[in-house]
C-alpha cells in the first residue's frame, strides 16, 4: 500500500489520503520537447455563458504529447522514466526507441524502469507489448485499445482499467469492458498487453472541498435544493421527495442507479454483445 494517511489536524486533514509518489515514480524531470502549453476548457462558450456544469478554476499544467497511435512497428523500446501527468489518472513513461526516438506513453502495471516493449504482429504476450487483438489469445487483459485500425488507443486508458479478451469470433474479439459490456472489436485492432499502472488510484480520499477546486472541479448542487423552474427534484416545502418514480436529469432524462441511458439509436449499439449491469449489484 503506498497510501499516505495524515493525521486529523484539521476536518479536511481527517481521513484524507495521497498516493506516496516517492516511491511510485521514478523522480524524472519532464522531458521539455514532449511538453508543452495547453488552455483547458472551463465549461463556457465564446460568450462566457456556462455551457458545461461544475468545470472551471484548478492548478495550471503542463501538457504531455502522449502517443496513442503507436506507430513505430517491430522497433523495440526501452522505458526510460516513470513520470507522473497532471491530465491523467494513470502513470506515464518515457520510450525510448532503438533509433533513439523519445515517446511518452501510458504505463501497465508492474513495469519498471529499463523495461522493454515492442509494437508488432509477431510479438510475443508479455507485458506491455502490443498486437492486433485477433492475435491475442482468451483470457487475456488488454489496454489502450483500438476501436479502428490506426485511429489511437480509445478504450481503457485510466488508472487500474483494463478490458478481458472473452471470445474470439468470425474476425471480431469480444471484450469486456471494465463497466461489464461485452462489446464486439475488430480483431485488426491493436492493443497492449497489461493493465493501466496506479491501480491505488481509486481508494485515494480527496479529504476537503478545496483540494477538489485545484483540480479543476466546481461545486455541484443537488437537485432537491433547487427550485422547480430549475430542476425537476425541485420545490416542495423542506426536505420532499423527487416526487417522481424514477431519478431524472436536469434536462428530464433518466440518470442514476439502475437506469438505462443508453440511446436507442447509438451508432455502437450493432457491436454489443451484452449491456453492461446497472445499479448496486453490478
Amino acid at each position: 500500500m503506498t497510501l499516505k494517511i495524515y493525521k486529523p489536524t484539521s476536518p479536511g486533514a481527517r481521513g484524507m489520503t495521497r498516493l506516496n509518489y516517492r516511491e511510485l515514480l521514478s523522480g524524472h524531470k519532464p522531458t521539455k520537447s514532449l511538453v508543452g502549453g495547453y488552455k483547458r476548457g472551463v465549461g463556457r462558450n465564446n460568450q462566457g455563458r456556462i455551457t458545461t456544469r461544475h468545470k472551471g478554476g484548478g492548478h495550471k499544467r503542463n501538457y504531455r504529447m502522449v502517443d496513442f497511435i503507436y506507430d513505430k512497428k517491430n522497433i523495440s523500446a526501452r522505458i526510460a522514466s516513470i513520470e507522473y501527468d497532471p491530465f491523467r489518472s494513470g502513470f506515464i513513461g518515457l520510450a525510448v526507441y532503438a533509433d533513439g526516438e523519445k515517446r511518452y506513453v501510458v504505463l501497465p502495471q508492474k513495469v519498471k524502469v529499463g523495461d522493454t516493449f515492442v509494437v508488432s504482429e509477431t510479438a510475443p504476450v508479455t507485458l506491455g507489448n502490443r498486437l492486433p487483438l485477433g492475435n491475442l489469445p482468451v483470457g487475456t487483459f488488454v489496454y489502450n485499445i483500438e476501436l479502428k485500425p490506426g485511429n489511437g488507443a480509445r478504450l481503457a486508458r485510466s488508472a487500474g482499467n483494463y478490458c478481458e479478451i472473452v471470445a474470439q469470433d468470425a474476425g471480431y474479439t469480444h471484450l469486456k469492458m471494465p463497466s461489464t459490456e461485452v462489446r464486439r472489436v475488430i480483431g485488426t485492432a491493436w492493443a497492449s498487453v497489461g493493465e493501466v499502472s496506479n491501480e491505488e488510484h481509486r481508494l485515494v480520499n480527496i479529504g476537503k472541498a478545496g483540494r477538489t477546486r485545484w483540480m479543476g472541479v466546481r461545486p455541484t448542487v443537488r437537485g432537491t435544493a433547487m427550485n422547480p423552474v430549475d430542476h425537476p427534484h425541485g420545490g416542495g416545502e423542506g426536505r420532499q421527495g423527487r416526487g417522481h418514480r424514477r431519478a431524472r436529469s436536469m434536462w428530464g432524462k433518466p440518470t442514476g442507479k439502475g437506469q438505462k441511458s443508453r440511446r436507442p439509436k447509438k451508432y455502437s449499439n450493432v457491436f454489443l454483445v451484452t449491456r453492461r449491469r446497472v445499479g448496486k449489484r453490478k
